[in-house]
């Protein structure tokens, strides 16, 4: 294990990194993969499997009720596991004791589900895996303003973007594997033991040798939000990823009823369809994240990477909703994979470079993971009031709605001061 690097802060502050560790960026992007192999292979296939399985007659509502309890968790979880990793004393370091044991607290959850076949189980199994694994997610995303210097953060953050759509690839690779609920779950556990505990041992973490003021209720509120008007340029920030998300959200969640609705399609056609198209979407999303990061670090610049992104994904939206067959679809799908790979590649780069307090990073890290996850949230929620306007399956007013805030996230991108 390496060294544990002790620092006497005001507060728990560290001294700016000068130069990543060798082989952090890696390891980083590895252990990200890992993670999101256990998290997102269920959001994707296996949990709506293995509910199917529990509860037959009553699957629907079931899954809602599984992903929004854990859902809720996770709004929770990753800013209050954030604000904790800061202010942790221990001869491990600040990240390392919550890396370890969030990803303790995931894989019971994730061999809850495997092992007992009951609706219960089902609900807090996997309000437990994303207690756990989102303490983990939130440890992660600290490191790097601990260990990347700013200039090459760009780096960092198309790494963290191809391990997250690769992982969503590995995923349905894993689930296709066998239908046994144990193999389902517990295989992409093992990735995320591997991978994070790797990335764990290596880590050279920061220890705080001052004691922190105690933990209140105050704190606990705090860790869930900011003031913008004290940190204006995070507030534009966070409200940027938000609208960017929220216009990246829909054809994703929509795509697999939009094909058959516009392309006259049985369902079995569709499936495979909308499978070929999401997996070539991803791979794409990845190189453009991976190379948009390297070169955002070359010429120092996040901000055209942003208001590229909202531009491309506006556009592919508008080529969606107007697309005559299943060619125009999929150049859409391309466009809009081009665009969320710009966004990811300088994503964490632009946030890390505004949060309010430098030193102490992972509970706003943490607040922003709410704008990651919220639009996920509320445009299920909306959508269907949208496509009932017209003739019930509005479609186009659905799409315009997100191209809208993809503009509006290119927009105000401008009004960030404090980053290039």
């Amino acid at each position: 294990m390496d060294d544990v690097i002790a620092v006497t802060p005001t507060a728990g502050a560290t001294e700016a990194p000068q130069r990543a560790p060798r082989g952090f960026v890696p390891r980083l992007g590895l252990a990200n993969f890992g993670l999101y192999a256990a998290l997102m292979t269920p959001v994707i296939v296996t949990l709506a499997l293995r509910v199917a399985e529990v509860a037959p007659q009553a699957k629907e509502s079931t899954l809602g009720l599984v992903l929004g309890v854990g859902a809720i968790l996770a709004l929770i979880a990753n800013p209050l596991a954030g604000r904790l990793s800061d202010r942790t004393r221990s001869r491990f370091g600040r990240r390392r004791p919550w890396l370890v044991g969030g990803t303790v607290v995931g894989i019971v959850g994730l061999a809850v589900i495997a092992f007992v076949p009951s609706v219960p189980a089902l609900v807090i199994g996997w309000a437990v895996v994303q207690t756990g694994f989102n303490a983990v997610y939130a440890a992660l995303m600290a490191t790097i303003p601990d260990q990347v210097p700013e200039n090459v953060r760009g780096t960092a953050s198309g790494a963290i973007g191809t391990s997250v759509t690769a992982a969503v690839l590995a995923g349905s690779g894993i689930a296709a594997l066998s239908s046994d609920a144990r193999v389902m779950f517990l295989l992409p556990a093992a990735l995320t033991v591997g991978l994070v505990g790797w990335f764990t041992v290596r880590l050279r973490d920061r220890r705080l040798d001052t004691a922190p003021e105690p933990f209140s209720i105050k704190e606990f509120f705090g860790s869930l939000a900011f003031n913008p008007v004290s940190a204006p340029d995070f507030g534009w920030a966070w409200l940027t990823k938000f609208l960017v998300m929220f216009g990246s959200v829909a054809p994703m969640t929509y795509l697999a009823y939009y094909v058959p609705f516009r392309m006259g399609l049985d369902p079995a056609a569709t499936a495979g369809i909308v499978a070929g198209m999401i997996a070539a979407g991803y791979a794409v999303q990845s190189l453009t994240a991976l190379l948009g990061g390297w070169v955002s670090d070359r010429f120092g610049r996040r901000k055209p990477f942003v208001i590229g992104s909202g531009v491309i994904v506006a556009l592919g939206l508008a080529v969606l909703a107007a697309a005559p067959d299943l060619l125009w679809i999929a150049v859409a799908q391309l466009v809009l994979s081009i665009g969320g790979g710009l966004f990811y590649a300088v994503d964490m780069a632009m946030i890390t470079q505004v949060l309010p307090d430098q030193r102490n990073p992972a509970k706003d890290l943490g607040v922003v993971n709410i704008a990651n996850a919220l639009p996920q949230s509320l445009m299920p929620m909306i959508a269907p009031f949208v496509l009932a306007t017209g003739d019930g399956r509005n479609y186009p007013l659905l799409f315009g709605i997100a191209a809208a805030a993809a503009l509006a996230g290119a927009v105000l991108v401008g009004r960030i001061k404090g980053i290039r």
